[in-house]
């Protein structure tokens, strides 16, 4: 790999970074968030709610706007955004002045992420593998690190630390992709940015309408569910909001099916079942892995008086055990498929979820490492597995749009997770709540395990 390569991939590589960086390093700083602003946590998940959502409406699309403008203008005009929302968070005079600068960090990021792989495969000939796992590495090795990242920058600076990191890395990766990342073809043509399409058709190409629907029944959804929680009992208000989210819903999914260009291609799932299997298995993987990575922290911060410090070197358990299933999966699952693995990884996550309802007031706080230890192999397991798996199940035409779907599940996992923890800590965590969730995510993780023995059956069924 020449000098010019290696500059593209570390530019590429410092920009797409901050997306898995920002999304795990906040974990940390929740409980804090909840001291200056004086909110409870069903107030201050929505810093959570705000980015997944964002970051699960603003990557597609910007997948497609760099078929228009370009991969390198959505490159760095996604640095450019970050760089800003960085700056700006925290001098935020309020916590929704906080959200929206959260929203907007997770768009610019996810600029970068949208693109990002696509410039390495396109522009990076030699060593193509190497490169692309580097930037796995990237990609694993920030959210893996950020809650460490994330608890010595909160113990040592406070909160609005874990948005001023994030300056050097935009600046060094701006500098050095500006440098290093080709213009596309095209933009050397006459025709210039857009391509020449037009307002109407760029609204259909994205389907505006669909990504509004989606946000605003999802968002009034959560609104309605986390405000009742909140407020200890259902008001005619809570009822509307829920009422108003599952209507907009009903309303996307009849507009999806419809649509000449959907958001979602809700379509697809109907078409091939086994993909639809595997992006609902996926969810619920996620939905357990960030119930413990979210919810941890602030049962640890808040009601065992863990410092952030020690918080965040707890957590690291999480993501190095991960990385290192990672490797191991990724030659069992050549070998084996993907089933066995996914099966091992239900298992475990079973065993962490029974184990985290076993602790008590009392329990050595050492003691959470061994659900972290069963959740952090679970992940590296599921992350290899899944994603063979969905390659596995999708048609060789389909792969992008299976790609891009498997994305999606992985983000309404997260936003499950947060409502999840919302719902059942509300306004004050308690290790009762947190032993309440512990059930409750054996029960799913019982779950995942029947389904990857059904699949497994399935797969076996139709070989013979």
């Amino acid at each position: 790999m020449n000098a010019q390569s290696r500059g593209l991939l570390t530019a590429v590589g410092l920009g797409v970074l901050l997306n898995p960086l920002n999304s795990s390093m906040v974990s940390v700083a929740i409980t804090r968030l909840q001291e200056d602003y004086r909110l409870d946590y069903t107030v201050v998940s929505w810093i959570i709610f705000s980015f997944y959502i964002s970051s699960a409406i603003a990557q597609p699309v910007m997948g497609r706007a760099s078929d228009i403008f370009g991969r390198r203008r959505i490159f760095l005009a996604g640095l450019i955004v970050a760089f800003a929302a960085s700056v700006l968070a925290p001098l935020s005079p309020s916590f929704g002045w906080l959200i929206a600068y959260r929203i907007l960090q997770s768009i610019g990021t996810s600029m970068m992420v949208a693109v990002g792989m696509a410039i390495v495969r396109i522009h990076v000939t030699e060593k193509q593998a190497t490169a692309l796992s580097v930037m796995s590495i990237f990609l694993s090795g920030a959210a893996a690190v950020g809650p460490f990242v994330g608890g010595v920058l909160v113990q040592q600076w406070d909160w609005h630390a874990i948005f001023y990191v994030n300056i050097p890395f935009a600046a060094a990766s701006f500098v050095m992709a500006w440098r290093s990342i080709p213009q596309d073809e095209w933009e050397r043509s006459s025709a210039g940015a857009g391509g020449g399409m037009t307002l109407r058709k760029w609204v259909v190409k994205i389907d505006l309408p669909g990504i509004l629907l989606f946000a605003a029944g999802l968002i009034s959804l959560l609104l309605g569910l986390l405000s009742a929680k909140s407020a200890g009992h259902l008001s005619a208000g809570n009822i509307a909001l829920v009422l108003i989210g599952l209507l907009l819903l009903s309303a996307f999914v009849w507009l999806e099916l419809r649509a000449p260009s959907p958001f979602i291609p809700l379509r697809t799932f109907a078409r091939y079942p086994s993909m639809t299997w595997v992006n609902l298995e996926f969810m619920l993987a996620n939905l357990l892995f960030y119930s413990l990575f979210f919810g941890l922290p602030s049962y640890l911060q808040t009601v065992r008086h863990v410092n952030e410090f020690d918080t965040g070197m707890l957590m690291l358990s999480l993501g190095l055990c991960s990385l290192i299933a990672s490797p191991i999966a990724g030659r069992w699952v050549d070998r084996a498929g993907p089933r066995p693995a996914k099966l091992l990884s239900a298992m475990l996550m079973t065993f962490g979820s029974l184990w985290l309802a076993t602790l008590n007031a009392h329990s050595p706080v050492a003691s959470f490492c061994l659900a972290l230890t069963a959740f952090g192999f679970s992940n590296g397991l599921n992350g290899v597995a899944m994603q063979a798996d969905m390659f596995n199940s999708a048609p060789k035409d389909m792969v992008g749009i299976a790609s891009g779907l498997f994305s999606t599940s992985r983000y309404f996992g997260t936003i499950l997770s947060s409502l999840l923890i919302g719902v059942v800590m509300g306004d004050r965590f308690s290790t009762a709540g947190m032993r309440t969730v512990g059930l409750i995510l054996a029960a799913v993780a019982v779950s995942l395990v029947f389904m990857s023995r059904r699949r497994r059956e399935a797969g076996v069924s139709q070989t013979l």
